[in-house]
């Protein structure tokens, strides 16, 4: 076992605002960066905590008032004694002197005077665990070559996000995450791939291409498309095509910003739906002026409203995959795959309009989550494990404009980001504005990855609904622009800043070692344990 470095003490402090360390004075103030580990070695326990700010102070204030000139001897004499470097610190983990027993969360602090030591690779190993089985690594800490592990398990329990300024590495982020559920085994996935990036290679910013998630894990990765024309130099497994009776009234809530529709219009739709029923749309379009004027009259709408609706959802009816009437055949046998095990990319090809990749998303995914939600109450009355769904991660982009505070309450990926694991449907939300996405959909997220943000408003919304988030802010700051990321939550013992795993042919012989590997299925278990698990509190 390597010996710790000794960086300073421990001289003040509170649980709440963290402690402050005087640093020893053979210690460089540059060698300590914000998002270093220490551990502060207490009485009864090691603090496993993070540098969240570096500062400069004196001991006598005339010194700084009137500081000595460039030789190197004065600055050697005044250091350690008149001026010295402190340490900002949040404690995050209590680690027994046992190695048997459990970490704790922080609940108390060590006395003064405890000495700070940098961790050593043992620490992580212990905090962080080890790659295998459903420990994945995402990274490495800034100053050290051991692996950083997420819990995928724990992962895919709640809904989850990632976040970063555009040139980040957002999509990469998401591929490693989504190859490791895959490798692992511990859900199915459902990716809407708005540009074409996650099903088969892609160019990477440097201009190389990588792997995509069909070439990595076969047939257990089919490839589906609304855009065969553009689709046809790469095989895919299945067409998508919508029918206009297949549209809800939620689907034009939805749309309700793309299209630009006022709240009349869209609140007209319901009228047209009590009426109309399904053929609602159908009706909607077919309507000439007198139609229009008839219906408002009978049904106390306001007759430019309901122009002004048609007028905007003719749009939807002029796009290639759209039909008057459809059949739910092939949405049913990509659900049927995902229900088996496997995992499903959607292109849209040359389709890279939001309002179309809104529609189409929200389409299947609410009949998705109809399906989870009827396997999970046939499995509650039957008491039968076997019964119960496979968990399912939906991979979706430009999040908040799914999940923003007007449509989040009224449309699907708002439900499902509200019910959690409830039904074993969760969310991979990933957005460059999370101050977009609604307060509260943001404070259910169990784990959240973010790569660097400039934008407060940004940076204060990834921290929502999580404790001690402000001494993180500070580090969420710091982060380089490239291939550096905080990741923190339900995944992770505690908040650390790794430098994120390369997307490169080590990662895809790791992963594709041995094959993609499904979950185990359960044992079977009391039936009382199995409602417990399907409803958590």
């Amino acid at each position: 076992m390597q010996p710790r470095t000794r960086l300073g003490v421990v001289t003040s402090g509170s649980l709440m605002e963290g402690l402050t360390a005087r640093l020893e004075a053979r210690e460089s103030v540059e060698d300590m960066r914000v998002g270093k580990f220490v551990v502060i070695q207490g009485e009864k326990h090691e603090f496993f905590s993070m540098i969240t700010d570096v500062a400069l102070e004196a001991t006598n204030q005339k010194v700084l008032i009137d500081p000595p000139n460039g030789d190197s001897f004065f600055h050697e004499v005044l250091a350690g004694t008149s001026t010295y470097g402190t340490l900002e610190l949040m404690p995050r983990l209590m680690l027994p002197s046992d190695l048997s027993e459990q970490m704790l969360p922080v609940k108390t602090i060590p006395r003064h005077f405890s000495p700070v030591f940098e961790a050593r690779e043992e620490d992580f190993g212990r905090v962080f665990g080890n790659a295998g089985g459903d420990s994945f690594e995402i990274g490495r800490p800034l100053d050290m070559e051991v692996p950083v592990c997420l819990n995928l398990a724990r992962l895919v329990e709640r809904s989850n996000g990632i976040f970063g300024k555009s040139g980040t590495g957002k999509s990469f982020l998401t591929r490693l995450l989504i190859c490791g559920a895959i490798h692992a085994g511990v859900a199915s996935n459902l990716i809407f791939d708005m540009h074409s990036e996650y099903g088969w290679g892609a160019p990477s910013e440097s201009g190389a291409f990588v792997k995509g998630l069909r070439q990595l894990f076969g047939s257990d990765v089919l490839v589906y498309t609304i855009d065969p024309r553009a689709s046809r130099r790469r095989s895919y497994d299945g067409e998508l095509v919508i029918g206009l009776d297949q549209i809800e009234v939620e689907d034009v809530i939805a749309l309700e910003q793309e299209l630009n529709l006022s709240s009349t219009a869209t609140e007209s739709s319901f009228l047209l739906f009590d009426r109309f029923r399904e053929r609602w749309l159908t009706a909607l379009l077919e309507m000439d002026s007198a139609a229009i004027a008839e219906f408002a009259e009978s049904s106390g709408a306001h007759a430019g409203a309901i122009s002004a609706l048609k007028r905007k959802l003719a749009r939807i009816s002029r796009l290639n995959f759209v039909r008057e009437q459809a059949d739910f055949s092939a949405v049913d046998r990509l659900i049927d795959a995902l229900a088996a095990g496997r995992h499903v990319v959607l292109e849209f090809g040359e389709h890279d309009s939001t309002l179309i990749y809104m529609l189409v998303a929200n389409i299947i995914t609410r009949r998705i989550h109809r399906r989870w939600v009827d396997q999970t109450n046939r499995a509650i009355h039957s008491q039968n494990s076997a019964d119960r769904p496979r968990p399912l991660m939906i991979t979706i982009e430009e999040a908040h404009k799914f999940l923003n505070p007007a449509t989040a309450r009224q449309t699907i990926f708002g439900t499902i980001a509200r019910e959690l694991r409830k039904y074993s449907v969760t969310l991979l939300v990933v957005d460059q504005r999370p101050s977009s996405i609604d307060p509260e959909v943001m404070s259910q997220l169990g784990t959240r990855i973010t790569a660097l943000l400039n934008d407060e408003r940004d940076i204060d919304a990834v921290f929502t609904g999580v404790s001690g988030g402000a001494g993180l802010k500070a580090v969420l700051a710091s982060l380089d622009s490239k291939q550096q990321a905080l990741v923190l939550g339900h995944a992770v013992p505690m908040p650390v800043v790794v430098r994120t795993r390369p997307y490169d042919e080590a990662f895809y012989a790791a992963v594709a070692r041995y094959g993609p590997r499904r979950a185990d299925p359960s044992p079977p278990r009391p039936p009382q344990e199995e409602v417990d698990e399907l409803f958590p509190d």
